[in-house]
C-alpha cells in the first residue's frame, strides 16, 4: 500500500453564525471533491458543540494536500469563514503507512 495522508481538524464558529456558513462550506466541499484529487473529505457539525465543525480528510500524497491549501475555491471560503466570525482553526496532517477492516 502507498503512504496517503489523513488530515483531522475543525473550525469553530460563533453558533449563530453556523446557517450563513453552510451555504459557503458546502460549495467548498463541493469544489474540493471535484478538483483536488481527494480520496475522502467529510465535513460535520458537532451535535455536542454548537458551532463546531470537524474536517476528516484522506489524501493521495503531501501534493496533492499541498495543492489543496492554494487551490483557487479555497480563497472565497477562507474570505467567507472570516467574514462570518471564524473563532479558531486547528488542523493536524497524519502519515498513513497502512490500513485494514475493523
Amino acid at each position: 500500500m502507498e503512504e496517503k495522508v489523513a488530515v483531522f481538524g475543525f473550525l469553530r464558529f460563533p453558533p449563530a453564525s453556523i446557517p450563513a456558513v453552510r451555504p459557503f462550506l458546502a460549495e467548498f466541499v463541493r469544489a474540493t471533491r471535484a478538483n483536488d484529487g481527494c480520496l475522502a473529505y467529510d465535513v460535520a457539525e458537532d451535535l455536542a458543540e454548537p458551532g463546531l465543525i470537524r474536517f476528516s480528510e484522506l489524501w493521495p500524497d503531501h501534493a496533492s494536500l499541498d495543492a489543496h491549501l492554494v487551490a483557487p475555491h479555497i480563497v472565497p471560503w477562507r474570505a467567507a469563514a472570516k467574514e462570518l466570525g471564524l473563532l479558531e482553526r486547528q488542523f493536524t496532517a497524519y502519515d498513513i503507512a497502512g490500513a485494514r477492516p475493523v
